[in-house]
């Protein structure tokens, strides 16, 4: 038996051994390593023609804590000895998640608005637009969009910041100057 078939045979491949482990953490390792470097490129070249500054780095976190997140817990669920550790977190995973959505629905809907807005691009920035705030009907230029809020700078320089949920919920009037 060569060496090469003793390593794709043996224990090497095997995840219940030492070199087993060793031989698919480091393959865990090299795929979420191109994973994240395929995301970092393709965020890249998307950036200035689809996706601004902001949604790009948004969009690179997140990325980076799935990837990482992915790679553990099937990596945890490949090695017999962790399998019930990998199940263990993908089971808390998935309670963190409701937990997270449960305790974060305002934030998460600024979140999910921001994204429609930066899909659907009712208004950009620098269009002059008239709402509803708490102070009555104010009209401002339009100076940021970020993923949780709209930023609107009045005539006598007030800065109003609109959550993308009011923003995505409430008739605006764009003007046409």
């Amino acid at each position: 038996m060569s060496a090469l078939e003793r390593i794709f045979s043996g224990e090497f491949v095997d995840p219940g051994t030492p070199f087993g482990f060793i031989f698919y953490a480091l393959v865990f390792l090299g795929l979420a390593w191109l994973s994240l470097r395929s995301l970092r490129l393709t965020l890249e070249r998307l950036e200035g023609r689809l996706l601004d500054h902001t949604t790009v780095k948004f969009l690179q976190h997140m990325g980076n804590a799935l990837i990482w997140a992915l790679a553990v817990i099937l990596f945890a669920n490949l090695i017999p000895e962790l399998r019930s550790l990998g199940t263990a977190l993908l089971t808390g995973a998935s309670v963190a998640s409701i937990l997270v959505g449960l305790a974060a629905q305002t934030t998460l809907s600024n979140l999910i608005a921001g994204l429609a807005l930066l899909l659907y691009r009712p208004f950009q920035i620098g269009d002059t637009v008239q709402l509803t705030v708490p102070a009555g009907v104010q009209t401002g230029r339009i100076e940021d969009i970020t993923l949780g809020y709209t930023v609107i700078k009045t005539p006598e320089n007030h800065e109003i910041v609109v959550p993308n949920s009011v923003m995505a919920n409430q008739a605006i009037i764009k003007s046409a100057v």
